[in-house]
């Protein structure tokens, strides 16, 4: 299969339109041809002008947490998708979650569920790394402190103000397992603190932090 030939270098990442016009120069209508393949089962639109492998083709698909990079940005996989990744709470997330300095959107795919909220800068650039998904496949995430720290400023209702309550949020509420919350570095909230939407409620992080 030609189309399957021309592509499968870019297995694992997601087809831009225009890869995919440069694949399919020698077509007349490489748009039409596009929209063929689409229907055909052998790439799946994901938003306009972004697509990937489909099942007729038997090629690796991109990570959920690539496409969320790659789909509305600059953001960054936070919140509980990134807890779940870093193994700080048990429970399995049925939709991509990221963070952006654009504004808030929600983005239904043939795919998964994709949510950004939105953070202003300086705060949103801290504690973003990049994160080796796969040989191939490098997404931005935010480390394990950024991702406790965005889940409380991005929670509404939100306020830490005791010891105790900020435990029972944690634990109890977010779920987040109290031997990680351990292993977090607590200098580094701590310079985040005077910049952070929320950062008398950091502050209250890191004096909890530091009676594990």
């Amino acid at each position: 299969m030609e189309f399957r030939n021309a592509i499968e270098a870019y297995a694992g990442q997601p087809l831009s339109g225009q890869l995919l016009l440069a694949v399919l120069k020698e077509y007349k209508r490489p748009h039409d041809k596009i929209n063929e393949l689409v229907k055909q089962g052998m790439l799946v639109q994901i938003k306009r002008g972004l697509y990937i492998p489909g099942p007729k083709l038997k090629l690796p698909v991109p990570e959920l947490f690539l496409l969320a990079n790659h789909l509305y940005g600059p953001s960054y996989i936070s919140l509980d998708s990134a807890l779940q990744h870093w193994g700080l709470i048990p429970e399995r997330v049925y939709e991509t979650v990221s963070v952006t300095t654009n504004p808030s959107k929600k983005i239904k795919t043939a795919i998964g569920r994709f949510t950004y909220t939105s953070l202003a800068l300086p705060y949103y650039a801290f504690g973003i790394q990049q994160v080796s998904l796969t040989k191939m496949q490098t997404v931005l995430m935010a480390d394990a402190e950024k991702a406790v720290c965005d889940k409380i400023v991005l929670t509404r209702g939100v306020i830490l103000r005791s010891v105790k309550q900020t435990l029972e949020i944690l634990v109890e509420d977010f779920r987040i397992d109290t031997a990680r919350l351990k292993e977090l570095d607590i200098k580094k909230i701590s310079s985040w603190v005077k910049d952070a939407p929320k950062g008398k409620s950091l502050a209250m992080l890191v004096k909890t932090l530091k009676t594990l």
